[in-house]
């Protein structure tokens, strides 16, 4: 790229010297102050001393008639020169024609260091004319034509003609917007001003992009793809705004190239990106649509990139990649946007949070892109795309969000399994005592059991000869002792072997009426009632002995535990549809269990009462796992424990 300018004095200097650095320190300011000034004060500021240029002459250059400025100064306003205005119709050009001239006069030059402006400048050389000297030169040898410059002016060069001479290498070609003529400080401040937002937006989104990259370290494995796929789409966007604005040109002209392979590079990998994400949050789409266009996609931007290499070194292959690459992009664009918001549709159906969440976003982008598009095609290629830029954002605060559930989701799964590994733990510690209990009591049961019973005989013959109540009481004793032994081995042979035995089809309601009627007087002793309410027709499988048991366990701990004049236990049986499980609830509103105690319940030796073994609840637990139920307590301390135990449902033959 060639980029030449020629001036006279402090002009030269300017340009090829103090320029770019005054520029540099005046876009440190401008990014400071445009948080502070809005930009529609200072563009009505500037604009208050600037003159602005509406109307000019162009003239055709016939294809194959290259003329010099000395020719084209020559000719007067009736050979070829025809008016243009601003807002007004844009004449359309030949298409043979390759070669643009546009002439205006300068105003009155009254600034102390006048400079003009030019904005939407379609070409890819440019060279402008006063009093046929060149004082600005552009040639690009990329198909970027985009310009937005300003040049220094001389105030002796106030009323003089201007010439520019405009070469296209594609589509268009021409001046789209007014002509600023102003003091050179307000122009670089608009100079610098004018897309600076969308520059700090492009620099923005690839920092987070790289920070996010560099994060990803942290994550679990089953995260990564999603989080490397937003990655990309981040750093495809936030590279194409920033390539896209002129504001890079503008500073770095000789950087032209890169930028623009770097913009065709963004736009190429970001459809692939955008479906490689949804691929990751939502699945391949109905179909496997999405998984489908995702492949077709990077095989393309694989060859767009391929040909984007070539056309470095290959005329011909440049032409293919402008012509091909274009249309692949639109297509991919439009087709792309269909098939995400067909596929958002379908899973918003279903009620998925993440796709409502995907298509609000993703709808107002994909619109807006859509719709500049065609404006862009309608205006025959002369509509710069800009509004895609805000809308954007709707589109990436919607992935950012879904991430943050998809974080939410994965860090509350993260407890529900640590819970679930904590129970799974304490199950399988007591499944290990349990199991050393059951070995220890088989073993021995048997044994201790046989002594004892021959004991308590000799007892009973040696109280009944004995003349001394002294003796009687201590016999009894000894006696009463020796049966609280044998019932302890009985619970072991239960705990080590829960036989049902004699299995049949029980109806809970009976069952749960006759441990009542057992129990209600000794909650009446203790100063309380038992309430039951049960469902009819509810039958389960089991030995009504053992049932009973293991029931009677519990119901006397809830007795006992009466701190009140009121007690109350409540049993409730009912059918659980979703469950497909009858559930049987024991609450009462005694002193409660601290949750420490309350994590060791059914551990062996592990009892509050003064003379409990622990042994009641193992044994109950043993019953109920024996019939192919589960157990489970809940306390609050001063308030209550309620037992919670799910039993299998029998479908009882009429």
């Amino acid at each position: 790229m060639k980029n030449i300018s020629t001036r006279r004095g402090w002009s030269e200097v300017l340009i090829m010297g103090e320029t770019r650095g005054f520029i540099y320190k005046v876009a440190i300011v401008v990014v400071l102050l445009s948080f502070l000034v809005p930009v529609a004060q200072l563009r009505a500021e500037g604009n208050e001393r600037m003159n602005t240029i509406t109307e000019w002459q162009m003239f055709w250059e016939q294809s194959g008639k290259e003329m010099t400025i000395e020719q084209v100064s020559a000719l007067s306003d009736d050979d070829g020169w025809f008016p243009v205005k601003v807002g007004g119709e844009y004449p359309v050009v030949p298409e043979e024609i390759k070669t643009v001239w546009i002439k205006f006069q300068l105003p009155e030059l009254t600034q102390m260091r006048p400079a003009i402006e030019f904005n939407r400048l379609f070409a890819t050389s440019i060279t402008i004319y006063i009093e046929q000297n060149i004082v600005y030169q552009l040639t690009r040898d990329y198909p970027y034509d985009l310009n937005e410059f300003f040049v220094p002016l001389s105030n002796s060069e106030t009323k003089k003609e201007v010439y520019l001479k405009l070469i296209r290498d594609n589509y268009r070609i021409g001046l789209q917007d007014v002509i600023n003529i102003g003091e050179s400080s307000e122009l670089i401040k608009r100079y610098v001003k004018e897309d600076l937002i969308a520059v700090i937006l492009g620099a923005a989104l690839i920092f987070i992009s790289f920070f996010m990259l560099v994060s990803v370290v942290f994550f679990n494995r089953s995260f990564v793809p999603g989080w490397n796929s937003l990655f990309l789409v981040m750093l495809s966007i936030g590279l194409m705004i920033l390539t896209y604005s002129s504001f890079i040109d503008k500073i770095f002209p000789e950087y032209g190239r890169v930028l623009y392979y770097i913009f065709d590079v963004a736009s190429s990998i970001l459809i692939p990106s955008i479906f490689f994400f949804f691929d990751k949050i939502f699945g391949k789409g109905p179909y496997n649509i999405v998984r489908y266009f995702r492949n077709l996609q990077m095989v393309s931007a694989i060859f767009l990139i391929a040909l984007l290499i070539g056309s470095a070194n290959s005329e011909f292959i440049a032409r293919l990649y402008e012509n091909v690459g274009l249309i692949i992009f639109a297509i991919s664009i439009v087709v792309g946007n269909i098939i995400l918001i067909v596929s958002l549709f379908l899973y918003c159906k279903r009620g998925n949070k993440e796709a409502i969440i995907l298509a609000s976003g993703f709808s107002i982008f994909a619109g807006v892109g859509i719709a500049e598009v065609i404006w862009y095609f309608l205006s025959d290629q002369m509509h710069m795309m800009f509004f895609w830029k805000v809308s954007l954002l709707f589109f990436l605060a919607s992935l950012i969000i879904i991430l943050v559930r998809k974080v939410m989701q994965n860090y509350e799964e993260a407890v529900k399994y640590s819970k679930q590994i904590e129970i799974f733990n304490n199950e399988l510690q007591r499944s290990e005592k349990i199991e050393m209990i059951s070995h220890l009591a088989a073993s021995i049961a048997h044994e201790v059991r046989n002594p004892l019973q021959v004991t308590r005989g000799f007892l009973q013959l040696i109280g009944q000869k004995s003349s001394g109540e002294k003796e009687k009481a201590y016999t009894t004793l000894a006696i009463n002792e020796l049966d609280r032994a044998s019932e302890i081995i009985t619970d072991f042979l239960t705990f080590a072997k829960p036989d049902l035995g004699d299995m049949r089809t029980l109806n809970l309601t009976d069952e749960l009426q006759q441990i009542t009627a057992i129990l209600a007087p000794l909650a009446t002793m203790g100063g309380g009632t038992l309430k039951i309410s049960s469902q009819n027709d509810l039958f389960i499988d089991g030995n009504s002995s053992k049932f009973k048991q293991a029931l009677i366990n519990i119901i006397k701990n809830s007795i006992e535990a009466f701190n009140r004049d009121a007690g109350l236990v409540e049993i409730s049986a009912n059918y659980e549809v979703q469950e497909n499980m009858i559930i049987i609830v024991i609450k009462d509103n005694g002193e409660g269990i601290d949750e420490a105690d309350l994590k060791r319940l059914g551990e062996p030796y592990y009892s509050k009462k003064t003379k409990g073994t622990g042994l009641g609840l193992m044994v109950t637990y043993r019953i109920i796992e024996a019939m192919k139920g589960t157990i489970q307590f809940s306390s609050t301390k001063g308030q209550g424990t309620e037992c919670k135990i799910k039993l299998p449902r029998i479908i009882k033959a009429d």
